[in-house]
């Protein structure tokens, strides 16, 4: 990971010079607004922070926050840009093993991680193991359904997998024994600003992300495609832009579906 506009982690100055990129923004933002009534007064793991802007808001209201990542570089930049006497920035071993004890957390945040996962069960195993006999996981993750095409692989380079509903909800109930499924969606003039961002990617790269390729040809064809790319882009000024936060909502029945929201309680699985 780098500090700079790479797709993989957000750096809020590098999302708020375009409409594409403050949508994207917006929806980060807007998942950790939800997670408030969660998180206000309780003890919080956000485990896959990057860098660190969401625990810094979580900080602002939570007990205690514990932000931690596999990435060095983005913790030391978390570390250098955020602090709080309540927060804490942590690097973690590629295993994602979290340096506290069982049931340490009222709440555990994974949002946006769950798709970078190579084995998602590992992930979650450990989540439940840190989490509180009454605690919450909160899951926010890209909607495939709309935003690849039937059997296609990610087109961001990052990503491993990506979740329709189902998939998500069957993969939160081998480790939590309820979990309640919600997705994000926006006002039109949001909402079409990312599906149009979708629909020209998913056939651009649609060659490349047919589950004929290995996952290593895949990512190897992406990263020539990001490689030509213009650079520079998260040089420009920070702009303003007709919608806020309120632009977006969350929701079971939410749509056109952006991102699926999932908490799941923690108990025995079913």
């Amino acid at each position: 990971m780098t500090h700079m506009h790479t797709g993989e982690r957000l750096v809020e100055e590098s999302y708020q010079s375009s409409l594409e990129d403050y949508v994207i923004y917006l929806m980060h933002l807007a998942a950790y607004r939800f997670a408030e009534s969660y998180t206000t007064g309780k003890r919080v793991l956000d485990y896959g922070c990057g860098t660190g802007y969401g625990a810094a808001l979580v900080a602002r209201t939570a007990a205690s926050v514990c932000a931690v990542d596999v990435a060095k570089d983005a913790i030391a930049f978390a570390q250098a840009k955020y602090s709080a006497p309540n927060l804490a920035f942590t690097s973690i071993a590629v295993d994602g093993r979290v340096p506290a004890q069982n049931a340490s957390f009222d709440t555990v945040l994974s949002f946006q991680v769950i798709e970078h996962i190579h084995v998602p069960d590992l992930y979650l195993r450990e989540a439940r193991r840190v989490l509180a006999p009454e605690g919450t996981l909160l899951v926010v993750t890209p909607d495939r359904a709309n935003r690849l095409l039937p059997g296609q692989r990610p087109w961001n380079r990052w990503h491993v997998r990506e979740f329709n509903g189902r998939s998500l909800e069957a993969l939160l109930r081998r480790h939590f024994s309820r979990v309640e499924m919600q997705r994000m969606s926006g006002r039109p003039e949001l909402a079409q600003v990312e599906l149009r961002r979708w629909r020209k990617t998913k056939w651009l790269t649609l060659p490349l992300t047919l589950p004929i390729w290995p996952d290593r040809v895949r990512v190897g064809f992406l990263n020539i495609v990001h490689a030509m790319r213009p650079k520079g882009a998260q040089h420009q000024a920070v702009r303003t832009f007709p919608f806020d936060l309120s632009a977006i909502h969350i929701a079971p029945e939410a749509l056109p579906s952006l991102n699926l929201v999932a908490a799941a309680s923690a108990g025995l699985a079913q």
